[in-house]
């Protein structure tokens, strides 16, 4: 019966899938995916680990006969439910035996499914190959990268200044050259094992001398061990760890709210390598995780330097006595920045217990953290209940449980102070055609914590009370509708917010997908958030009010064939804010992707008009760019934006990548501010990357 069934669905699907099956460059999920996470981002966010996971994928497509939960997790396609499904049919009708079977797993449809080609496959020897750790390194993929980007036109921090001028104040120009220089190394095999490096140096950060005599100036690197049997991972270096729904513990990168109603819920990885740049987010020391029976065991230990704001320096010894504020920039192109740099030590250890069954998971986290100078906030109202000292202690309870169609999830935490912070979610399945889902979340105004990443309207786990609804309907063929609402209230007050405040976000979307070379969606956004407003009805106080936007956005892709994908938006934005003049902007752009199956050079290219009233009305969307790198700029005053990003593969081992990009104003004389300020209606800059695929 199951091979019958196989041959049928094989039939069916030779004429649907039309040979996607060997042809990822035709998936565009990825760049749908990080357009939709970085909707409520800025331009300066390192999507590097998400990209990676499914660039790997891409190359070394994943094997559903083995694939394990958290594995089938990293792909980011499939909810709880369908994971939940794939391995239940395993364990019924046994392994697949063909990628077109998957149409016979119950909550799985031809759109997954083709968003699952690229990256996943069925292996026909049901057989798999233990090997050595020698016999790993030997068939192990190894690359390395090579890239330097630019602004063209000179920035003021790079402009020429007299000897007088720069003794009297040494921060008015940076150290080093405009050139930012990014390398890597990886090598690595299937999900076991993986060792390498990253090395940056920023665009005014020296290079191989005064205060970067090693040459870059942030460097990682790492060797991970990952299941081997019962090892689930060993880290040794910089890793990252992320737990439960991200309130007690979680380093590295996290989604936020997208326009995926279903995308609610953390998923957490536990221990991963860092390969990142961000120079904040990861710990740097040993962390082990090791499978016995049903429970999972994880330990970790983190010990680095940070980077913050001084408070206090001994005036002998210039060591710092106190800090004010952690330092997320990264930047150090200046005597000024570079006081910031590594300034203090900070000490991380902790553990996960988990116990898991199929469909029920329940998890302990503990963490301390121990700096080697107190944190001592500034005198603020809102920093009133904020952590400040040396060391603090987080400790939670995680849980995830499916239940027929319903996954229920959520964490409680609480910190040393005794400050409480919960999450708990519902995604229900209540029909193939509609699904539901639900997020509650109530931070303390004194809930404490360093690293953490609960789905939220703020950026930190703290100071919050919301709920979010969301639901995802198909009540046609090709039609399906995506809709959210979240309201939430801030008890306490917040940064340029000096009062308790509410708000809400409402977003509405409806995708059409006649045929896989068109897809158009038309969305609608309308956000209410409070921010101080100085001299509000002439009295000398800053004063909260209401901020409302309102985003209109069309947005259509299309292929005119195999190789030649167009893509075309408009998107309108209303700022409202009272007693002042209501700000408005669109933005209007054509993409065009060429991207051939047999031929060495692919390229993408945007052209785009914009014009907006101001900063408040600015507009994001996402640009193609060279492999790991990232480009999510605002659009606002008035201009045009053009890119072009070239890939040519030179051999079978060597990739080279090409990207220049300009913004043109047609109101503005000069661009940026401070020390990137340019002079002249033009800011343009290059990009040229370099990868060797050594194995």
């Amino acid at each position: 019966m199951k091979s019958a069934l196989i041959l049928i669905l094989f039939a069916f699907s030779c004429k649907i899938v039309n040979g996607q099956v060997t042809d990822p460059k035709n998936d565009n999920f990825l760049e749908k995916k990080i357009e939709n996470i970085a909707e409520n981002s800025s331009e300066d966010i390192d999507y590097t680990n998400i990209f990676e996971n499914l660039t790997f994928f891409q190359e070394h497509p994943l094997d559903l006969n083995f694939a394990k939960a958290d594995e089938l997790q990293a792909l980011i396609m499939m909810s709880d439910f369908q994971i939940n499904s794939l391995i239940q049919y395993r364990q019924k009708f046994g392994k697949l035996l063909s990628i077109y079977e998957l149409q016979a797993v119950p909550g799985f449809d031809l759109a997954l499914i083709y968003q699952l080609l690229p990256y996943v496959k069925v292996e026909r020897d049901l057989n798999r190959l233990n090997i050595s750790f020698k016999e790993m390194i030997k068939r192990s993929s190894q690359e390395i990268f090579f890239r330097v980007s630019q602004v063209i036109e000179e920035q003021k921090g790079f402009s020429p200044i007299s000897a007088e001028d720069l003794l009297d104040n040494p921060n008015a120009r940076y150290l080093g050259s405009p050139q930012r220089l990014f390398t890597r190394y990886r090598l690595r095999y299937g999900n076991y094992l993986s060792a390498g490096f990253t090395a940056e140096k920023d665009a005014g950060e020296e290079f191989f001398k005064g205060s970067q005599k090693q040459g870059f100036d942030f460097m990682t690197g790492h060797l991970a061990i990952q299941n081997i049997g019962k090892l689930k991972s060993l880290n040794i270096g910089d890793y990252q760890a992320q737990f439960g729904q991200g309130l007690t513990f979680w380093s590295g990168f996290a989604f936020g709210k997208t326009a995926d109603a279903m995308n609610i819920k953390r998923t957490g990885q536990g221990l991963r390598p860092y390969t990142s740049v961000n120079e904040n987010l990861f710990l740097r020391g040993i962390a082990t995780s090791w499978t016995l029976g049903k429970f999972e065991l994880t330990g970790f230990f983190s010990n680095k330097k940070a980077n913050t704001n001084a408070a206090s320096v001994d005036s002998l010894s210039q060591d710092l006595q106190a800090f004010s504020n952690f330092n997320f920039s990264g930047f150090h192109r200046t005597p000024g920045e570079l006081t910031d740099k590594g300034n203090i030590r900070e000490q991380v250890f902790g553990g996960h217990v988990a116990y898991k069954l199929r469909t029920i998971n329940i998890g302990f986290t503990g963490v301390r953290y121990d700096y080697s100078a107190p944190l001592t906030r500034t005198e603020s109202l809102y920093n009133k209940y904020e952590f400040q000292g040396k060391s603090n202690t987080n400790i939670g309870v995680d849980y995830n449980w499916i239940y027929r169609n319903f996954n229920f999830f959520g964490e409680l935490s609480r910190s040393a102070n005794g400050g409480l912070a919960t999450t708990h979610g519902l995604i229900a399945s209540l029909d193939p055609k509609l699904s539901l889902s639900v997020l509650y979340r109530n931070f303390a105004k004194d809930y404490q914590t360093i690293y953490s990443a609960s789905i939220a309207e703020g950026s930190r786990s703290i100071n919050e009370k919301g709920i979010l609804i969301g639901l995802i309907a198909k009540p046609a063929k090709f039609f399906s509708i995506s809709a959210f609402f979240d309201r939430w209230s801030y008890p306490w007050l917040r940064y340029l917010v000096d009062a308790p405040s509410v708000g809400k976000d409402a977003l509405a979307q409806i995708n059409y997908t006649p045929s896989k070379t068109v897809d158009a969606y038309l969305r609608f956004r309308d956000r209410n958030r409070a921010r101080n407003v100085t001299n509000f009805e002439d009295l000398d106080i800053d004063f909260p009010i209401a901020q409302r936007q309102r985003n209109i956005r069309f947005d259509i892709g299309y292929k005119i064939s195999p190789s030649f994908k167009f893509r075309n938006r408009i998107e309108y934005v209303i700022f409202d804010q009272p007693n002042t003049r209501q700000e408005v902007g669109f933005l209007i752009m054509q993409d065009i992707t060429y991207k051939p199956l047999s031929k060495p050079v692919s390229f993408s290219f945007r052209y785009a008009l914009f014009d907006t009233d101001g900063f408040n009305s600015r507009i994001y969307a996402y640009e193609s760019d060279v492999l790991y790198s990232f480009s999510i700029p605002a659009y606002f005053y008035k201009g045009s934006r053009t890119y072009l990003t070239l890939e040519y593969n030179l051999t079978r081992k060597i990739d080279i990548w090409f990207r220049y990009a300009q913004f043109y104003y047609t109101n503005r004389t000069e661009t940026g501010s401070g020390l990137t300020e340019t002079q002249g209606p033009l800011r343009s800059d290059f990009r040229i990357q370099v990868r060797f695929k050594l194995r």
